[in-house]
């Protein structure tokens, strides 16, 4: 007798067709999950940096490389040519002012210095024999003034007599007009010879006087001529180290080469490099703080200079109250330059992720700390510790401040 086989609803091509259907809602679940906007990351809490955000005192500044330099560098220079003779010391040598330090020969200049003196001392002996010739002179011409005064003395005395006897008619006109003739020529004599004096006296005055201008200027040549003799032998303008000396026994130096600096030892300077970027903001007088063996000193912008070489501009900086003991010319010093005054600020540690977020958006924690979601920001300035919060964010939130670089298309943090 046949019996009836029940018909199974659940065979091997229903079931692996459910399966797919199943699958392929799954995979559709899940890209719309991982894509919805909704997406979740599991991430251990000890693998990330989490940051309180605060109001503090804040004050922009940004980080620079200084150099510590003497106050003040003195550049020497060969004033004359020569050749090296002689080294009286030796690079790093301390120096007061006035100490020699090397000694030059230069035959020429030294010829030239006793041509010069050759040619004074002639000037200086012709002068001498011009000035006694114009005392010869003058004596000759003074005695000739008296001659002629006495001539002129006596042919007045005549010449009263003899108008005094013609008025009374005891001589005759002729010998009274003799009388007056003699005192008119000795009148006329005794004139010119003043006249010649005193042309004479004008005369000598000049040539003494140009004489003179001569003897001084060919003297102040001769002394200049000295001077650059002297100066073949270098000597320190001032006390100081002497440093990067150039010079060698032998060696030719010309006339403006250097041969060397002076470092003058009375205090100190920082000499920093700063980005080009900055330049605009960079002015004297802003302030700076370096920490050398657990101290901060500070220092003072003194000098800007605009020159850009390779995208950085440098500053002269001054010390503001104590230097450091025991620095020394070519220290590095790491130092934070203010931009700004000190002003209250909601601060934001800084940290990676700044690199993938550009600062727009952060992952902010919520009250339980176990989930961190992102939230838009804004942040202004900073320092090399925080950014300045603008917007987007309250004292005591706690936010990932570590790197997002994983994170481009996660929603969610799930802190574990």
């Amino acid at each position: 007798m046949d019996r009836v086989i029940p018909k199974k609803k659940w065979n091997s091509k229903r079931i692996a067709t459910v399966a797919g259907i199943a699958a392929l809602v799954a995979l559709i679940f899940a890209s719309y999950y991982f894509t919805s906007g909704n997406s979740k990351l599991n991430v251990d809490s000890e693998r990330i940096t989490i940051s309180e955000v605060k109001e503090d005192s804040f004050r922009e500044f940004i980080p620079v490389n200084g150099m510590v330099l003497p106050i003040t560098t003195i550049y020497l220079d060969a004033s004359e040519g020569g050749r090296v003779e002689e080294k009286f010391v030796e690079d790093g040598a301390i120096l007061k002012e006035g100490d020699p330090i090397m000694r030059l020969s230069n035959t020429d200049l030294e010829l030239s210095l006793v041509n010069q003196e050759t040619q004074v001392l002639n000037l200086l002996t012709q002068a001498q024999i011009s000035e006694t010739q114009a005392q010869q002179a003058s004596i000759s011409n003074q005695n000739a003034l008296a001659t002629a005064n006495n001539g002129l003395l006596e042919a007045k005395r005549i010449y009263d007599l003899n108008k005094k006897l013609y008025d009374e008619k005891a001589i005759g006109k002729q010998e009274y007009q003799k009388a007056l003739n003699e005192f008119n020529y000795q009148k006329q004599l005794y004139e010119l010879t003043k006249q010649n004096v005193a042309q004479d006296s004008i005369i000598r005055s000049r040539n003494m006087e140009q004489s003179k201008r001569t003897y001084t200027s060919t003297n102040a040549s001769l002394e200049l001529m000295r001077r650059k003799v002297g100066d073949l032998v270098v000597r320190s303008p001032v006390d100081g180290q002497l440093t990067s000396f150039d010079a060698e026994i032998g060696q030719k130096k010309n006339p403006g080469d250097n041969i060397g600096q002076l470092d003058i030892l009375s205090g100190f300077k920082v000499r920093a490099d700063i980005d080009e970027h900055y330049i605009s903001r960079i002015y004297p007088d802003l302030e700076g703080e370096f920490t050398l063996a657990g101290k901060t000193y500070r220092l003072k912008i003194k000098k800007v200079y605009t020159q850009v070489t390779n995208g950085r501009f440098q500053v002269d900086m001054e010390f503001m109250g104590d230097i450091p003991k025991g620095i020394r010319k070519g220290q590095t010093l790491q130092i934070r330059l203010a931009l700004s005054d000190e002003t209250k600020a909601i601060l934001l540690a800084k940290g990676g992720f700044y690199q993938q977020t550009g600062g727009n958006w952060v992952f902010k924690l919520d009250k339980d700390g176990k989930i961190a979601y992102r939230v838009d920001v804004q942040l202004g300035r900073q320092n090399p510790d925080y950014y300045e919060v603008i917007s987007g964010l309250e004292p005591g939130d706690k936010v990932v401040t570590s790197s997002y670089e994983t994170y481009d298309k996660v929603q969610e943090l799930v802190v574990k």
